[in-house]
């Protein structure tokens, strides 16, 4: 015979003080916990969302990002005339060349400068971006010194408002527009026109060719049309996986720090419940062996000792899960360990982030709940009585 849930929320109701104190404890983790991972679930997100799922990216070999990646003018028209290149309405490659380049700015908050990437695009390479445009101002003119910034930069960095004029590689560049891109990792970046800036920063070559497939399903045809050709010293991959990559060093150290500080948090928070816990067995010694003389066995009080250090931990776990989801209206900036510059994402609320949350509340409350609960169901009716 097992006892009604109604005894077990009673008892966590009388002992108010102490459910909200040890709930309050375990919350605070579960907000660690999840705001860790929501974090990387942004970072995942800004990035996996900033290439198309049709396009690829042409890099050096032996590069892990296009700030390193040197592709030779004769290799970027060698790659247009691969037939796995999506044509457009006039029978031209849809294939940027473009150059990407670090420049220095002030943080807008802090002073202190930051990397952020400037990025040469022509104008096939704004078709191959739909997802962004522009929402102050209007978009550079092709063969001007004219440059559109990103919305992430907009707000962390001075001197980039609209008008503004922006001295690097030895020109000066004016601010004709800001953009949004999705939150992708393109809204911390500056675009300017990629003929300018590469002649601006007296480059020979691109960083890398962005392509539009012909069909889904050619990447393959195409990376091996690519490796079979020596005069190619490339590699190809899909822009997503290009982008999800270059976060990989990032994303391990958010998770790697976020989750040793919730570990580290958590043992506090089950330590702060197994007390509770023992505290609530002392306190209802003879409540346990009234009950153990009407009939409940020990498997019943194992259970309804179990069930509600449980029960308080998801509480906790709900008002932790409720406090980070407050978080997703927030971004940040870090640097991004590959690329060296500076990339702004924003916290990310999924249900799977929801279920592993709370699993992780309930996994705590079993762990400080289950030795209190062993020793409520060992204790013979007999002294139970006695203690009344």
């Amino acid at each position: 015979m097992a006892l009604p849930l109604s005894y077990v929320a009673r008892n966590l109701w009388v002992r108010r003080l102490t459910t909200v104190l040890t709930a309050g404890g375990m919350a605070l983790v579960v907000f660690v916990f999840t705001a860790v991972l929501m974090l990387d679930a942004g970072l995942s997100a800004a990035l996996v969302s900033t290439g198309d799922a049709d396009n690829v990216l042409f890099i050096r070999k032996g590069a892990v990002t296009e700030v390193q990646s040197s592709i030779e003018r004769d290799e970027a028209a060698l790659i247009e005339t691969f037939p796995q290149v999506a044509r457009g309405a006039r029978g031209e490659p849809l294939a940027s060349r473009e150059i990407v380049v670090l420049n220095s700015l002030p943080k807008a908050d802090t002073g202190k400068r930051s990397n952020v990437p400037i990025r040469g695009v022509p104008t096939v390479g704004l078709l191959l971006r739909p997802q962004v445009r522009i929402v102050a101002g209007r978009m550079f003119k092709p063969g001007s010194t004219e440059i559109v910034v990103g919305g992430a930069v907009a707000r962390q960095f001075a001197g980039v408002e609209l008008g503004q004029a922006l001295t690097f590689a030895q020109r000066g560049w004016t601010v004709v527009g800001i953009f949004d891109a999705g939150r992708t990792a393109f809204d911390s970046e500056i675009w300017g026109d990629a003929e300018q800036l590469q002649q601006a920063f007296r480059r020979v070559s691109w960083s890398a060719v962005i392509a539009r497939l012909a069909r889904h399903d050619e990447l393959d045809a195409l990376a091996a049309a690519v490796a079979a050709d020596p005069r190619l010293q490339v590699e190809v991959k899909r822009e997503r996986q290009f982008y999800e990559d270059e976060a990989r060093g990032l994303s391990t150290f958010i998770n790697v720090l976020g989750l040793a500080l919730s570990v580290i948090f958590s043992l506090g928070a089950t330590i702060g419940a197994a007390i509770t816990m023992y505290a609530s067995v002392a306190n209802r010694t003879a409540e346990i062996g009234t009950l153990r003389a009407l009939g409940f066995g020990r498997r019943a009080i194992l259970g309804a000792f179990l069930l509600e250090a449980l029960l308080l931990a998801l509480v906790g776990g709900l008002a932790g899960v409720a406090g980070a989801a407050l978080l997703q209206d927030l971004s940040i900036s870090a640097t991004n360990f590959q690329s060296f510059s500076e990339l702004a994402f924003a916290f990310a609320m999924t249900p799977r982030i929801v279920v592993e949350a709370l699993l992780f509340a309930l996994m705590m409350g079993f762990v400080g709940g289950v030795l209190p609960a062993l020793k409520a169901a060992r204790l013979k009716i007999a002294d139970a009585l006695r203690a009344a």
